[in-house]
């Protein structure tokens, strides 16, 4: 609060606003007070947006909305790394395994490199169709099978019994991926539950209090194939540079994980 003059005769005027003022501001603290199932803004994050060293921003969001190209959820869009099976109906020499390389991207027999990370499964298939139609087929008719999906699996990490990377099915959810990760540990917080998905270029993260979920007071949110969900401790104080952190040691684990399997 700044410090004011007034001449003496605004006094009684001074003192009739600080009161009106005073009692406003009771008002207004006890109506916005947040609940412990909204703690992103409990937490007072001193930012909603930092950016990314990889390019793109941080932005803390207080719903996740569902992963692009997905018809509304229904559908898993492929990713870096994932094998797929590519089969030409009654061109047989045309039928390949291959897989999704790190920018994204499938080789095959005549039509080249074509961008498959981020479509759906059905998307690719119309677009090898057009690559073949195009110059080398008629009326072709391709269909591609999902051999092995890094896409559809999690990180779990921070103050959980069992941090690692989980497979996860088309309606996962959130206490499914607590499940997986063996619950909190004795310091894990559940109401500082830590979502982060990748929406374009750029990754968002939501709050989640599990324990809100579990009593039924808040709704149990979908988890996608590529989520990232991060646990903190019951002590610690959350800003925009501790889930930038968070953020880089649970996309290294992952990527230090899927290296075996390769």
């Amino acid at each position: 609060m700044g410090m004011f003059r007034f001449a003496r005769s605004h006094m009684s005027t001074l003192f009739v606003l600080l009161a009106s003022l005073a009692m406003s501001a009771c008002t207004s603290t006890s109506s916005t007070t947040p609940s412990s199932s909204s703690s992103v803004d409990a937490l007072q994050l001193t930012s909603s947006s930092t950016p990314l060293s990889g390019g793109g921003a941080l932005q803390v969001v207080k719903d996740l909305p569902a992963p692009q190209n997905t018809q509304n959820g229904s559908e898993q869009p492929l990713s870096p790394n994932d094998v797929l099976e590519v089969n030409v109906f009654q061109v047989d020499n045309l039928n390949r395994t291959v897989q999704v390389d790190a920018g994204g991207q499938i080789s095959l027999p005549l039509v080249g490199t074509i961008t498959a990370a981020g479509k759906t499964v059905r998307q690719l298939e119309q677009e090898v169709e057009t690559a073949y139609g195009a110059k080398y087929l008629q009326s072709p008719d391709v269909t591609i099978f999902v051999k092995e999906s890094i896409g559809q699996r999690i990180t779990v990490d921070g103050e959980v019994n069992k941090a690692g990377i989980y497979p996860v099915s088309s309606n996962s959810s959130l206490l499914d991926a607590i499940a997986l990760a063996g619950n909190f540990s004795p310091i894990g917080d559940a109401s500082k539950v830590f979502v982060y998905r990748t929406i374009g270029q750029n990754t968002l993260v939501a709050n989640y209090n599990v324990e809100a979920i579990r009593a039924g007071k808040m709704r149990n949110p979908r988890i996608y194939g590529g989520d990232k969900v991060v646990v903190f401790a019951s002590k610690s104080k959350i800003a925009m540079n501790n889930l930038k952190d968070a953020l880089g040691v649970a996309s290294s684990a992952a990527r230090i994980a899927v290296i075996p399997g390769l």
